[in-house]
């Protein structure tokens, strides 16, 4: 999975980037100029593999990860190239999902790029950006299409959906809000279009907004995120920062105090998973201890092609261990003992946490 974070200047992107990657890239007033994203991995946390991890101690564990982009902060006027302009638009076709960063803390030392703190008329100058950066794409495609000699029936189509998409941002509609069919959804497909892609809000609050769960823009944050099913976290970048500094028991101690139950990574990766509709199986053994994602209702013998096409090609059967009754009795031996691991065939839907292991022919 890759996701863009994106927002205007001085929002906290860039640190939510080195909370997620552990880098520590300079945090600037402004992009001053930049025009390059940073480019990171972020490992996601995950008990299940911690736990099976203490019971193999495997010679190598891997987490599942997410491959973050933060792009330079965007200004009003980038899709028509002003500030970065046309060199973020690059960066973020190529992510599954946008990361939206808002800004609501307080900070007379740091300067907003529009003057003032207003989460929501950011949200609108951001959106505004991805729906003329869409427009333009669409306007010379109809026009391609339209001025040429040679004009096919599936251009035809692709017109029709074109022109369907265009009226929708015409009335202020990003694309992942107009109603398209699936078909109509495989045509848009190729183009990779920005206001298409799903999105999340992260609320860049303050320590004292977190613990109180109160800002000025709160109400209007939620009604919006509501009528628009766009997941919003609240974070304390700042905050999550200085506790990811702590060791690891000053840690749980401080999350506690101000009431944080999960880490921002956490909360994010899960937000991200649900919403683009992912989950991860698990395989155990003294090699390695691993997590892989694949999309939710993913038959056994295509997740089996996740690990190595020859294994999907030779697929027999998939011995299937739920990771509570491992965690539960301790061993794979005793879950076997207790009649809770089943032999599963290639249509068996796989779930979120399944222990797997496949057997196959080469």
């Amino acid at each position: 999975m890759k996701i863009g974070l994106i927002g205007l200047p001085t929002v906290g992107k860039t640190s939510l980037f080195n909370l997620l990657t552990g880098s520590n890239i300079e945090v600037t007033e402004f992009s001053q100029g930049k025009v390059e994203a940073n480019l990171g991995i972020a490992k996601i946390p995950d008990e299940r593999i911690d736990f099976l991890t203490s019971i193999y101690k495997p010679k190598k564990t891997t987490y599942a990860t997410i491959e973050v982009i933060d792009v330079p902060g965007l200004v009003k006027g980038s899709s028509a190239g002003k500030g970065v302009g046309n060199q973020f638009l690059d960066n973020i076709r190529k992510v599954d999902l946008l990361v939206h960063v808002l800004r609501v803390f307080e900070n007379d030392n740091v300067i907003h790029a529009e003057g003032s703190i207003d989460p929501m008329r950011d949200i609108e100058t951001i959106n505004l950006e991805l729906l003329f950066a869409d427009l333009g794409v669409i306007e010379n495609r109809i026009n391609r299409i339209e001025t040429s000699k040679k004009v096919t029936k599936e251009n035809l189509a692709e017109l029709e959906v074109l022109k369907k998409c265009r009226e929708g941002l015409e009335n202020g509609l990003l694309l992942n809000n107009i109603d398209l069919t699936d078909e109509e959804k495989e045509i848009l497909k190729t183009f990779s279009f920005l206001s298409e892609k799903p999105m999340i809000l992260v609320a860049n609050v303050d320590e004292v907004q977190f613990m109180e769960k109160d800002y000025p823009s709160r109400k209007d944050l939620l009604e919006f995120a509501a009528s628009t099913n766009t997941p919003l976290i609240e974070l304390s970048i700042k905050t999550e920062l200085e506790i990811s500094e702590l060791e690891p028991e000053d840690r749980e101690m401080f999350m506690e105090e101000i009431g944080i139950k999960e880490s921002g990574i956490d909360l994010l990766a899960k937000t991200s998973y649900d919403h683009l509709g992912l989950i991860s199986f698990l395989t155990a053994g003294e090699g390695e201890v691993r997590a892989w994602t694949i999309n939710k209702g993913t038959k056994a013998k295509e997740a089996a092609g996740k690990i190595h096409s020859d294994i999907e090609k030779g697929f027999i059967r998939a011995e299937v261990c739920k990771f509570a009754h491992l965690k539960e009795y301790g061993s794979m031996a005793k879950v076997k003992e207790k009649g809770l691991a089943t032999l599963e065939g290639k249509e068996y839907i796989v779930e979120d946490g399944d222990i797997i292991e496949f057997r196959f022919n080469v």
